[in-house]
């Protein structure tokens, strides 16, 4: 026995030498929420909710309400940047060209709800969204059709599937994105775009990947309706570029 110890230990002592493995960053995501418009009480919610998405499926949200944050330096530390209804013009050139570089490297980006509500001055936004605000009806009931069924963002979604939320009208800026949901205009009163009602997609743009959904006006949506919650985690994935 001590002679097999004695043959073990030079073993043990040239394995401590070897390097440790550096454990990998953790994926990181900015939820960016500035309002300079109509500002939403469900984005103190969706805060919440997207941090603990995170905090259940491997990635950290930081959050911000200050335009400074986007410059290509501290862009640097992200896998996505998460638009959660901010409204307004909030971007000068500089921070333009830094979130356009972002997207250009390869940048994740997840629109919520009013991320078409913003940045109308800015076509090249317009095009990698895909889609502006016009207007809304009431908050009502709807009907929407999954129309892909295989996204991550709805494969776990039943069709069609039956929700209250405010339903946005939209001018639709680039034809190329990837339908996922669409609203069934029958179902509900205050519809303008018609039986191509699109209210969620995604698509790559420029190198970067980028998902919207139109759904999340009501805290509701956050704090207790599973489905767009799956719906949601589903988008943030597909922008993380994970499984």
């Amino acid at each position: 026995m001590k002679k097999f110890l004695l043959l073990l230990l030079p073993a043990l002592f040239c394995l401590s030498l070897r390097p440790t493995e550096t454990p990998k960053e953790p994926l990181k995501v900015l939820i960016f929420s500035k309002t300079m418009g109509f500002r939403h009480k469900s984005i103190d919610d969706g805060i919440r909710a997207i941090k603990k998405l995170g905090a259940e499926n491997g990635f950290i949200a930081d959050t911000t309400e200050n335009s400074d944050r986007i410059n290509k330096e501290n862009l640097k530390n992200y896998k996505a940047i998460i638009f959660l209804s901010p409204t307004g013009e909030f971007f000068n050139d500089e921070q333009r060209s830094a979130f356009q570089s972002y997207i250009r490297r390869g940048g994740g980006f997840v629109g919520i709800h009013a991320a078409t509500d913003c940045l109308f001055k800015w076509e090249w936004y317009g095009k990698m969204i895909g889609a502006y605000f016009t207007d809304h009806p009431a908050t009502q009931d709807a009907i929407i059709n999954v129309v892909n069924t295989k996204h991550l963002a709805t494969k776990d979604l039943s069709s069609p599937w039956k929700r209250k939320d405010e339903w946005y009208n939209l001018r639709y800026t680039n034809p190329d994105v990837k339908v996922l949901l669409k609203i069934d205009e029958t179902s509900y009163k205050g519809g303008k775009n018609g039986d191509n009602h699109a209210i969620s997609w995604y698509h790559k743009f420029e190198g970067g990947r980028v998902f919207y959904t139109g759904l999340g006006h009501t805290s509701e949506s956050f704090n207790s309706d599973k489905d767009f919650l799956n719906h949601l985690l589903g988008g943030i994935k597909y922008a993380l570029d994970i499984k």
